[in-house]
């Protein structure tokens, strides 16, 4: 669940199923966060939940200096990162882009499969094809994201079987505030096979 900047929105979140949360360092989403405030807000989060930090195109101290502050247990890299940079990192790294890059990293990195903004930089909204995406993740791990809903995402993973999802602007009631009631739905929604959803 990315996105997160609220300590309520987290504790619903993880009493809905979900097993990590995101938190947005980057200041020109809508959904960032303070590394302060996140940090207050991950020190209240039970075992076995991971706090996972997204950045976009920043220096290495800073990621560092951040995931250190916060505790995070994985940075996500949603901008032009290189290779090189990634693995410079010392905490492990999903690599955010497009079906289109996939094959531009090695297979050992977890991809994060998103729609391309290069404004936005995820949270759009926009599904990517699923298709291609199933096609990768059959050879690597990887994570889903892209426009999933309480109303798609059985089907989405149905038909991609990734390793896991990503979810942001689904279950939100504005950029960075989530929906309590969409994010039960979503989870809910991952319970019911999706040949059973139209019985």
């Amino acid at each position: 669940m990315c996105g997160i900047t609220r300590l309520e929105d987290a504790d619903a979140a993880v009493t809905a199923g979900a097993s990590a949360l995101g938190f947005v360092f980057w200041p020109g989403s809508p959904r960032f966060v303070d590394p302060y405030r996140a940090r207050a807000i991950v020190q209240g989060l039970p075992p076995f939940v991971t706090p996972v930090g997204l950045f976009v195109n920043q220096p290495r101290e800073y990621v560092s200096g951040v995931a250190s502050l916060v505790r995070l247990g994985a940075v996500q890299l949603h901008g032009d990162e290189s290779v090189d940079f990634a693995a410079s990192i010392a905490w492990p790294v999903i690599k955010a882009l497009s079906v289109d890059r996939a094959s531009a990293w090695p297979a050992a990195t977890t991809l994060l499969l998103d729609a391309h903004d290069p404004v936005k930089r995820g949270g759009t909204g926009h599904t990517i094809d699923w298709a291609a995406a199933a096609g990768i993740a059959a050879r690597r791990r990887v994570l889903l994201a892209g426009g999933l809903t309480p109303d798609n995402v059985a089907d989405a993973i149905a038909r991609v079987r990734p390793f896991g999802i990503d979810v942001s602007s689904g279950v939100e009631r504005s950029p960075g505030i989530k929906d309590h009631g969409k994010l039960r739905a979503l989870f809910d929604g991952l319970s019911v096979p999706p040949a059973a959803k139209g019985l």
